[in-house]
């Protein structure tokens, strides 16, 4: 066997945990997360979307992050409460957020969510 045949079959297969990892996070994903239409005041989510919005609080109100995250079958809004900004959390950007789910003013709201950002 020469060199190029074994670095092809290396690289073959080196690409394909790369798509079996790849595959079990999408597994993972679906599996574990909810639709956000179908999410409760009180109940713990675990939920998978794309930021469509980012707002910033002005300097004269408490401190917060806001986005709105969604995943196709509906929206919430995501508040991080004593924060300005959060680096890797732009509009357009896929993330996972965990948090209790609430109503406020009639929105769906996460407060304060552990949150997994999602590669470009």
């Amino acid at each position: 066997m020469t060199f190029k045949t074994r670095w092809a079959g290396l690289a073959r297969s080196r690409a394909d945990s790369q798509v079996d990892e790849l595959r079990a996070e999408l597994t993972d994903d679906l599996g574990l997360c909810q639709d956000i239409c179908d999410c409760q005041a009180g109940q713990l989510v675990s939920l998978v979307g794309t930021v469509r919005s980012v707002t910033i609080k002005p300097k004269d109100a408490l401190p917060s992050y806001e986005v709105e995250l969604y995943d196709g079958s509906g929206a919430t809004t995501v508040i991080w409460l004593g924060r300005r900004t959060i680096p890797g959390i732009v509009a357009g950007r896929r993330m996972r957020v965990n948090g209790r789910m609430t109503i406020n003013d009639g929105r769906k709201t996460i407060y304060n969510p552990r949150y997994i950002l999602k590669p470009v």
